[in-house]
């Protein structure tokens, strides 16, 4: 929750390498806007490859794989998925391609959140579109196969409440100007993955990475 604490935000000092990346993400932004008057099919390309590109570096996060060929095949004509994975990846794209399509329609609160939830997981049997209803704990595999906790999220208790507050802040801070209209990329999904409902109990992430 300290994310939109205006207080810790104020706190923060961005390094020299990051104002330049902002100065940068300025420019381009300019040049976007160009793109979209004079050739819009470009960026309409740039947009499939990210929303991609996003599907299946956020499902591998989540432990969430299948095989390059046919993850391929699924992002150029989806189908009926095969297995629990496959389901989860299609979900997670439509959600995606729904928030690109018109990120302006979005409003941050809790009922869209639970609402992308629940679309992602439609494909499948997992209970969707509600808070999680266990806690649970992120941790990590050491090299000497140890498994450490890297991070506590907020209870299943207190989940609820915090959700909200979160959806109030980013509404306040987005009204002042100090934040981006909208979230729409593989952040705006993750934090929704990480608080809603879970069942993938210790499955265990690419990277030494699991969710308890």
């Amino acid at each position: 929750m300290k994310s939109l604490d205006i207080d810790f935000l104020n706190c923060q000092t961005i390094p020299v390498e990051m104002g330049g990346l902002l100065q940068k993400l300025g420019e381009y932004k300019g040049r976007q806007d160009l793109f979209r008057r004079q050739t819009p099919q470009i960026l309409d390309t740039l947009k499939q490859t990210a929303i991609i590109e996003s599907t299946e570096a956020s499902n591998r996060i989540e432990g969430v794989t299948v095989p390059s060929k046919r993850f391929k095949e699924l992002m150029a004509h989806p189908s009926n998925p095969k297995n629990r994975s496959e389901a989860e990846i299609l979900g997670y794209r439509q959600a995606l391609s729904k928030i690109h399509a018109k990120p302006e329609s979005f409003s941050i609160d809790e009922k869209t959140i639970l609402g992308l939830h629940s679309q992602i997981y439609s494909r499948t049997d997992i209970p969707s579109g509600q808070w999680k209803k266990r806690d649970n704990t992120i941790e990590e595999r050491l090299s000497d196969g140890r498994w450490i906790t890297r991070f506590v999220p907020v209870s299943a208790r207190e989940t609820p409440g915090y959700m909200k507050e979160f959806c109030i802040r980013f509404n306040r801070l987005r009204k002042e100007g100090l934040i981006a209209s909208t979230g729409t990329g593989r952040g705006a999904l993750w934090e929704k993955r990480g608080n809603a409902h879970n069942k993938r109990g210790n499955k265990r992430g690419n990277k030494g990475v699991r969710k308890i």
